[in-house]
Parts: C-alpha cells; sequence; structure tokens
C-alpha cells in the first residue's frame, strides 16, 4: 500500500500481482488500522473484491486492479453517502459522481468512503457522527481537512491513493499534514456534475505519494462532460507526459505575506518556504520575495457569504432526504450557524460577494501574470492537536476563524481559480511533515506538474513513513 498507484498497476498488467491479492491486502490494511486511524465511514470489502476478479493480466486501463477511497462527499452507486452529518444519516446513493464514474473507467476499485469535517466545511476531520480522524505522523494531531479520512488513509497505508476535493484547500490541507501530493486543478479542469453545476471555488482531485501519480490522475478526471456550463482549455499533451518535461528556467515569486488579517507564521513553515526558495535556486530558477495584493482585503466575510451557501444547499439536501426541514439538533452547531447565515442572506449579498471575489481575483492574477509560478508555504502553523478546532462548543464562529488562521494561504487560489499544489519537501524537528504550496499560471498544471517533478527528483519524499517506518533506497 505504500507504493505508488502506477507501480501496482504495472504489477496487475504483467500478471506478477492480481487484483484479489491487491485489492484483499488493501483491506487487511484498513481492518488493522481503522480501529486506531478512524479514516473510514464505509468499507466495502465484498464490492470492491467482486470487482477485483474482473480484473485480469493485460488489462490496458491506466490503473486497473488499483484500490481508491473516495471522500464521503461524493455519491459512489450503492454506497452510502453521509457527509459526516446525522441529518444524513446512512443515504445510500443509486450513481456516481462523474468524477467516481471516471476513476472506475480507469481501471480503480473502491474500497470505502473516507470521514470529513461535517459538510467539509473545516480544514480538521474530527466530525460529531464519527469522531475524530487520527494523522499518522502524529496521533494527537489532525491530518487535516477536509480531505482529512483520504489523506489518513493514505499516509497508514490503508490506500495507495485517495479521492478528495478542495474548496478552500481541502486537497492541499491534509496533504500538507500528512505528507503527500496534494494538486488542486484549475477552475472548470473536472466537471462537478451530475450533482452540481459550475462551481466557482471547490474541484475534485486526489492525495498521492508521488506527482506521477497525481498528474496521470488528471488525465483521467479532467475534461468536458454533458451540461458543463464552462471548462478549462485542454492541454497540449496527457498531463503525465508533461510532467516529465524539462520545466527550463522559470521566474518564481515567494510570497510569504498572509492573505487573511489576523494570522501569524510559524518560524518552522517559514523556514520550510525559504529552504524551498534556496533548493529553487539552486535548481536554476529565479527566485524573488514578492508581495501579492492580498493582505489587506478582509476577505472572509466575501468568502464566507460565497461558501455559506454550498453548506447551505447541503443541508437543504440532507433535509429533504430525511423528509423534512433541517433542525439544529441534526447537524453540528458551525454547520447551523452557517445554515442560518445563509438562508438570511438576500440575494443582492450573495451577488455581490461573488462579484468582489471576482474583482480580487482579476487583480491577483494580473499581479502575478510576471511569474511562471509563486511560492507559498501550505499551512501557517503546524497541524493543529485534536480538539483545538472543530466547529462545536458555544462559540463556533471562533472555530471558523481560527481555522483560516491555521490555512490563510490556500483558499485565495480558490478564489483565484488558478492551479495550487502542496509538496512535503521537508520535515520538523517535531517530526511532522512540512509542506510548501506552488501556485501556477491558470489553466496550466503543467507547470506545476514539470516544476514538483524536478522538486520530488531532487529531495524525493515518497519513501517517509509514519511511526519510524522507513523504506530503504
Amino acid at each position: 500500500m505504500f507504493r505508488p498507484a502506477l507501480e501496482l498497476a504495472a504489477l496487475v498488467r504483467a500478471g506478477e500481482l492480481s487484483a484479489r491479492e491487491l485489492v484483499g491486502d488493501c483491506l487487511a490494511q484498513i481492518e488493522r488500522r481503522q480501529p486506531v486511524i478512524n479514516a473510514f465511514t464505509h468499507v466495502a470489502a465484498e464490492s470492491a473484491l467482486a470487482a477485483a476478479d474482473r480484473i485480469g493480466p493485460g488489462d490496458p486501463r491506466p490503473f486497473a486492479g488499483v484500490p481508491i477511497a473516495i471522500k464521503d462527499n461524493r455519491t459512489v452507486a450503492g454506497m452510502p453517502i453521509t457527509m459526516c452529518s446525522d441529518l444524513f444519516g446512512e443515504v445510500v446513493a443509486p450513481y456516481d459522481a462523474f468524477c467516481v464514474r471516471r476513476l472506475r473507467e480507469a481501471g480503480f476499485v473502491i474500497v470505502g468512503k473516507t470521514a470529513l469535517p461535517e459538510m467539509g466545511i473545516l480544514p480538521t476531520t474530527e466530525s460529531r457522527r464519527n469522531g475524530p480522524t487520527i494523522n499518522p505522523w502524529a496521533p494527537g494531531r489532525t491530518p487535516g481537512g477536509s480531505s482529512g479520512g483520504s489523506a489518513a488513509a493514505l499516509a497508514a497505508g490503508m490506500v495507495p491513493i485517495a479521492h478528495g476535493n478542495d474548496g478552500g484547500g481541502s486537497i492541499r490541507i491534509p496533504a500538507a499534514c500528512c505528507g503527500l501530493v496534494g494538486l488542486k486543478a484549475a477552475r472548470g479542469r473536472v466537471s462537478a456534475g451530475p450533482d452540481s453545476g459550475q462551481s466557482f471555488l471547490t474541484t475534485d482531485g486526489v492525495l498521492t505519494r508521488t506527482v506521477a501519480d497525481t498528474a496521470r490522475v488528471l488525465d483521467v478526471l479532467a475534461g468536458y462532460e454533458p451540461g458543463d456550463a464552462n471548462w478549462a482549455p485542454p492541454p497540449p499533451a496527457s498531463y503525465g507526459q508533461l510532467a516529465l518535461r524539462d520545466p527550463g528556467v522559470m521566474r518564481i515569486g515567494l510570497a510569504l505575506n498572509m492573505p487573511l488579517e489576523g494570522a501569524s507564521l510559524d518560524p518552522v513553515c517559514e523556514g520550510a518556504t525559504r529552504d524551498a526558495a534556496r533548493l529553487l535556486q539552486s535548481l536554476g530558477h529565479s527566485v524573488e520575495e514578492i508581495t501579492p495584493p492580498w493582505s489587506d482585503l478582509d476577505l472572509l466575510p466575501d468568502f464566507t457569504r460565497a461558501f455559506g451557501p454550498m453548506v447551505s444547499m447541503a443541508t437543504m439536501i440532507g433535509g429533504r432526504l430525511a423528509g423534512r426541514e433541517p433542525v439544529e439538533a441534526d447537524v453540528e452547531p458551525l454547520t447551523w450557524a452557517l445554515w442560518e447565515r445563509a438562508r438570511a442572506q438576500d440575494t443582492i449579498s450573495l451577488l455581490s460577494a461573488q462579484g468582489k471575489l471576482e474583482a480580487v481575483a482579476r487583480s491577483i492574477v494580473t499581479f502575478l501574470a510576471s511569474y511562471d509560478a509563486v511560492l507559498t508555504p501550505a499551512l501557517a502553523r503546524r497541524p493543529l492537536a485534536i480538539g483545538e478546532v472543530h466547529g462545536g462548543g458555544p462559540d463556533p464562529w471562533d472555530h471558523y476563524r481560527r481555522s483560516g488562521e491555521f490555512t490563510p494561504y490556500t483558499a485565495i487560489v480558490n478564489v483565484t481559480g488558478q492551479p495550487a499544489i502542496s509538496l512535503p519537501l521537508y520535515h520538523g524537528e517535531d517530526g511532522l511533515p512540512t509542506a510548501i504550496q506552488l501556485i501556477g499560471p491558470p489553466a496550466l498544471e503543467e507547470v506545476l506538474l514539470a516544476l514538483a517533478t524536478q522538486l520530488e527528483l531532487a529531495l524525493p519524499w515518497s519513501g517517509r513513513r509514519p511511526w519510524g517506518q522507513a523504506r530503504s533506497g
């Protein structure tokens, strides 16, 4: 389970390992680790083994036989979708989300659903319904969120790859907390259908151990689906190929100023980012410190006005599935607070917030246009202690505010729509992964992937293991 997904698929294709053996080992690791890590909300052992039995040597699909976990906010036919909320309960989905269908078509075998904070709101994963998910690197720390169950399952060796989505950093944050690769694709790259239309903030993707796996899965997920209102332009070649290209000499901006008022940068996070800048310079790139115009914008209210209705729509859907209007006891305090605020918000306020965010996006993208990539910390703080931010208690808005201080560098890229990737280049003295974020030009994931591959070759990370487990070589 610690081997890259592409390697495992090659073994199945060559007949050196059967898909059933591979899926069986995955299920055994889930059974072994789940009582400690609490990463899964549902394990689909029977259907996974049946799917594996239909895959044989020579299967041409790129990921034939490889086990994958799906975050429990996307529909998988025949499996529950809970959103980690009591409001949804055990609703069983009758169809696959488009991204899930594409993963199946690529040969992946779905072994279950993974935990998230209720409705995917927070950058920690400790819902009232499921309890806290544990970071395999440090049991007292969060694996991040909202794709925290997927990140923890991957870091613990329960699966070799896992699905996630990112509306404010929800792939990049858990990747940073758990020592993984996490790419947020450009706006419009991956279809949100069939349940959602155009999404201004959120996109689906995966958490992986290697840049190559990330690039090749983007080839699987990217592209138009019937009815999409907008879609990103296709790349000139496959992302798998483009990730292997020499990135050439790049002009890279180093940005440390905070996109959130009141946040402060941990010295370990800053030190790692400056180390990454020196590494990039040693590889021949030009790096200069810059100050993007995002520090004094006070975007949190407008982001909340745009993000809150997304949560409220999920709450409304949960109520319809339950056959009644949602009540306060159905959901956690922060979810209810967002629900009430969104219902009280008039249409003009929502459109005004979206208009402001789009104007801010234009100003930031214009400022960054002369740079091939921008380097920032992935997180402003070390992974939080479990129980520090969970959205409960008498003041859930305080948890919401403090969650932003933990992750100020990620949500701004959801606003601009640019691609961004979190890379686990370093470890702190506390033994926890320490990641950096690279932001790319609009709709040019291949720029980030080529640069990330170069960094991976210079400072390999995929052999690192939690609990002192390390692969030689």
